[in-house]
């Protein structure tokens, strides 16, 4: 796979950030408004970041000639794309032009879901609350504030639906700081079963208060994913992101359903199953704090927008064969590797799996993904992948080539700026929506 750079000339100021934070002392920093915060609803982007550069192949990370020293990127101004540049005679292609319409105005949105046949969109609130959203006008459906615990990484981080939508699965984090995993049972209504009639499925105790992931949702192949961080405090101190005996810094996937007695089961082709000391639970490992990840929907391709440490942020991209297995067995190469930039030296660097794309912290200090969009009313965007920075309120388009095993980055667009985005989701009919933790919920509209 050919790595490639995000190209940008905008440089801002790195703030304090309080989800998915980047941080490089472990402490968990106060929500802090972007340098770039966001504007009203209808704000048409710009493209002042399409300029194309050479292409450019980056060296294996098994190389030497790709490494540098933690905190020591490669002297750049802002990241770069390695897009071939068109001719001189060639008019490039246009740029996706696109508006913000503000859908609802909720209390600190971190994850929005749906499930067939409701037209609702369900929207988890961090502090412990799920609002169902029919025109705009949210009602409660769960609210666990209770059971969760506040700490500027935790609470309720994630949801995901069973098939069918009759069940719902939800990730927080307890008033002890550990991860949990509980199934719900889902009404017409769209009201969530609590108390006796919800269950815990997995419990995962955390070290420290920050980078606990928090995204969850079923695969192309049925069965749940969870994406968990390296477990906090800064520069992954136990290594545990490459260790396959803890359950820390990776993507799981299990069957969550009830079988022989056991709250949930490991599906018997996850890629460690039967390797002596190995957790059988990992799907993929390397990673600091994959916040948001998201399937493409039309090749299964397992898109991954990993937090970085001091100086870079990072897009990872798992191809899929004939549309599962994306990402299986894979490392993504936390913490040998910030980005492609060399990290800790005592990780072997031997084996992981590029980023497709880095931007560095001129620009931002926490990657926000991110959905490369099918379908919805922006074709102008269709096949691109949307992303943000929760620091900077930056939010990008980059066109992405080829497929498969041949998947590259091309042009990145600049797209309106959102205040504090915490997540950029698809919806149910291919619509793209950006939340911010300041409490708007926006869509992404032609302009």
């Amino acid at each position: 796979m050919i790595h490639r750079r995000l190209l940008g000339a905008l440089a801002v100021a790195v703030l304090a950030v309080a989800t998915a934070c980047s941080d490089d002392d472990g402490a968990s920093a106060p929500a802090s408004s972007p340098a770039a915060s966001g504007t009203a609803a209808a704000t048409t982007s710009t493209a002042a970041a399409t300029t194309a550069a050479p292409t450019t192949a980056a060296t294996p990370p098994s190389s030497a000639a790709a490494t540098t020293a933690p905190g020591e990127p490669t002297p750049t101004t802002g990241a770069t794309t390695g897009a071939t540049a068109a001719p001189a005679d060639t008019e490039p292609p246009g740029d996706p032009e696109v508006t913000l319409t503000q859908v609802a105005d909720l209390s600190s949105p971190v994850d929005l879901k749906w499930r067939d046949g409701d037209p609702g969109l369900y929207v988890v609130e961090k502090e412990g609350r799920i609002e169902r959203l029919v025109d705009g006008e949210p009602t409660t459906v769960l609210d666990v504030s209770d059971l969760t615990s506040e700490g500027s990484e935790q609470g309720l981080l994630g949801l995901a639906f069973a098939p069918g939508g009759e069940v719902a699965y939800i990730n927080y984090t307890d008033n002890n700081g550990d991860t949990v995993i509980s199934e719900h049972p889902v009404a017409a209504d769209g009201t969530f079963g609590t108390g006796d009639s919800a269950r815990i499925v997995l419990e995962i105790d955390q070290p420290y208060d920050n980078h606990n992931g928090g995204d969850l949702m079923f695969g192309p192949d049925g069965y749940l994913y969870i994406g968990m961080g390296d477990g906090g405090a800064g520069g992954d101190p136990e290594r545990r992101a490459t260790d396959l005996s803890s359950l820390l810094g990776k993507v799981l996937r299990i069957d969550p359903a009830i079988a022989q007695g056991q709250p949930y089961t490991v599906p018997p082709d996850n890629p460690f199953v039967g390797t002596a000391g190995a957790a059988p639970e990992i799907w993929a490992s390397g990673l600091r704090n994959p916040w948001r990840f998201s399937f493409d929907r039309e090749t299964g391709d397992l898109w991954i927008a990993d937090v970085g440490q001091n100086a870079w942020e990072e897009v990872d991209v798992a191809p899929a064969t004939d549309g599962r297995d994306a990402g299986k067995g894979l490392s993504f190469g936390w913490s040998a590797f910030e980005g492609d930039a060399r990290y800790n030296e005592d990780v072997s660097p031997e084996g992981h799996t590029p980023p497709i794309a880095t931007y560095s912290h001129d620009l931002g200090c926490s990657i926000s993904g991110g959905v490369r969009v099918r379908g919805g009313p922006i074709p102008a965007l269709e096949g691109w992948y949307v992303y943000g920075d929760y620091c900077s309120g930056l939010m990008w388009a980059l066109e992405v080539t080829g497929e498969g095993a041949d998947v590259a980055a091309g042009r990145t667009v600049e797209l309106p700026p959102v205040a504090s985005p915490s997540a950029v989701l698809a919806g149910p009919n291919g619509e793209t929506y950006v939340l911010s933790l300041n409490g708007p919920v926006y869509r992404l509209d032609p302009a």
